[in-house]
């Protein structure tokens, strides 16, 4: 029999207790009680919660600013790179301030909404969606075959232009007015037969504002500095003659081709890597066109209807005026 000791007047007393096994029952009862099961499990699940939005000493996870350390090295690196020394301990502190400022000051202005309907932040959110897609393309490694096989489709954009040295007589407008062409044409009939650094030559035309010698040019970068047509036109020119009058955008000119480099498809050798170059971008290409055609298909363009249209472009109907009645109270 269990007893329980009750101290009176300093004086223990032994008395009969209530026998532990008629308790049981009850208890038993409590276990499977539905309701305490789902007391318990409220209790499990919001510690659970407390504990994982909680942070280091009891802060909540969303008011805190965690950099690694990878962020700090960064930091490091990048002031190293623009002052060529170490930091020093303010100038670090200043630069992790620097980074907790920018990281309030987004978060409070995600808090306010200043990301909805924002220009800017739109253009940026895209940008880095394409990064995305573009990215998939860029982490296979192309092997060599694959490039030679690509390559040998695609020649032409890599087809080397043909390159034009040669020595040219200026004719001004400006000083010789509607006869430039026509003294032009009188000139090289004087040098004609002459060589190319003949003084002859050099004798008959008008200072040029540039060179008067051009060497290894492309067609590109003499249309570039002539205009087009006079790149066009001195291309058909043989070399070892004076030749002309030919037009530019300064005015007439006689042209002696000196040396012609034909254009030419190279060896996949020689530029292996700008041919991965130009695969990587073609692959980056596919993968985004690839990648915004099926999000684009998700969506579905509404636009005004006719109707619509014709009453935003309606003028407003004019005020009604107030014309008062024959009484002088209210309009009519």
């Amino acid at each position: 029999m269990n007893e329980v000791l009750v101290i009176d007047d300093g004086q223990p007393t032994a008395t009969e207790s209530r026998p532990l096994h008629s308790s049981l029952p009850t208890l038993r009862r409590w276990v499977r009680e539905p309701l305490l099961h789902f007391l318990v499990l409220g209790l499990v699940l919001f510690g659970v919660y407390t504990y994982l939005h909680r942070g280091r000493g009891g802060i909540e996870s969303s008011k805190q600013i965690a950099l690694t350390v990878d962020d700090l090295r960064l930091m490091d690196s990048y002031f190293e790179s623009q002052w060529h020394r170490q930091p020093t301990p303010a100038e670090f502190q200043a630069m992790v301030e620097d980074k907790v400022r920018e990281e309030v000051l987004y978060r409070e202005a995600l808090a306010q909404g200043l990301d909805k309907d924002d220009t800017i932040v739109k253009r940026r959110m895209a940008q880095k969606m394409q990064f995305l897609a573009e990215d998939v393309a860029g982490a296979h490694e192309p092997s060599t075959d694959e490039l030679k096989a690509w390559f040998d489709k695609n020649t032409d954009k890599f087809a080397l232009p043909s390159r034009i040295s040669f020595r040219h007589i200026y004719f001004s407008p400006d000083k010789r007015g509607k006869n430039a062409q026509e003294d032009a044409a009188r000139a090289l009939a004087k040098i004609a037969g002459q060589p190319e650094d003949s003084k002859l030559a050099a004798a008959v035309g008008d200072s040029f504002m540039f060179q008067d010698y051009y060497g290894d040019r492309a067609p590109s970068a003499i249309a570039k500095e002539f205009g087009p047509p006079f790149a066009v036109a001195i291309e058909k020119l043989k070399p070892g003659s004076w030749q002309g009058p030919i037009e530019s955008g300064y005015g007439w000119h006689l042209v002696f081709v000196d040396t012609v480099i034909p254009g030419r498809i190279p060896a996949f050798e020689e530029i292996e890597p700008d041919v991965k170059t130009a695969w990587l971008a073609e692959q980056k290409k596919a993968a985004w066109q690839k990648a915004y055609a099926e999000m684009r298909a998700k969506y579905t363009l509404l636009l005004p209807g006719p109707h619509s249209k014709e009453e935003a472009q309606a003028p407003a109907p004019p005020p009604k005026k107030q014309i008062p009645g024959s009484s002088g109270e209210g309009p009519l």
